[in-house]
């Protein structure tokens, strides 16, 4: 399964736990859409061997996280980056900060927090319960690609300011008969 996720806004190097969590919000309605299209609908609605919404909900602190790729499902991804920023290509030290302390950022905000990674005082609004979240843990990644351009818009308000693209690829860990059976389109 393939999908791509969007995010425009600052992606700061060495982010907060609070600008992780801004980045979590961010792709949390694209993931929620993803969960309520086929194939996800289905595996979702389903008691499926064992694996049920309960199962798949993780409890963290306040928030009841959704990941998707998860070692319950035996799901892992592999993730392609087009990152657009406002300098120059070729500058990996920049005004905003350097690529790998961004992306740092990014894979942090992309994997459910720990207990010790939600802001305090922070809790679920009306709309984030189940939380989605693309994965239970960012070792969950396989392959990671990123190409960086110059974002040709004005930024003048922050040097933070990127386009993302990513496209997400999961695999399954682990091939056998109740995962080909049960998920046959994932």
């Amino acid at each position: 399964m393939k999908f791509r996720l969007f995010y425009q806004g600052p992606l700061k190097v060495n982010g907060s736990i609070a600008d992780k969590q801004l980045l979590r919000r961010a792709f949390l309605p694209q993931l929620r859409s993803l969960w309520q299209q086929k194939p996800l609908a289905d595996f979702y609605n389903e008691v499926n061997l064992g694996l049920n919404k309960a199962a798949l909900v993780k409890g963290i602190g306040p928030f009841n996280c959704l990941p998707l790729v998860q070692q319950a499902i035996e799901l892992v991804a592999a993730i392609d980056i087009v990152l657009l920023r406002p300098e120059e290509p070729g500058n990996i030290i920049t005004q905003g900060g350097d690529i790998d302390n961004r992306l740092k950022t990014l894979l942090d905000s992309l994997q459910m927090p720990k207990l010790n990674q939600i802001p305090p005082g922070d809790a679920p609004r009306n709309d984030e319960n189940p939380f989605y979240c693309l994965l239970e843990d960012d070792n969950l990644i396989t392959g990671l690609s990123v190409v960086t351009d110059r974002l040709l818009l004005p930024v003048k308000d922050d040097p933070h300011k990127v386009i993302l693209l990513m496209q997400v690829t999961l695999e399954f860990t682990h091939q056998h008969f109740t995962n080909v059976i049960a998920r046959p389109h994932l």
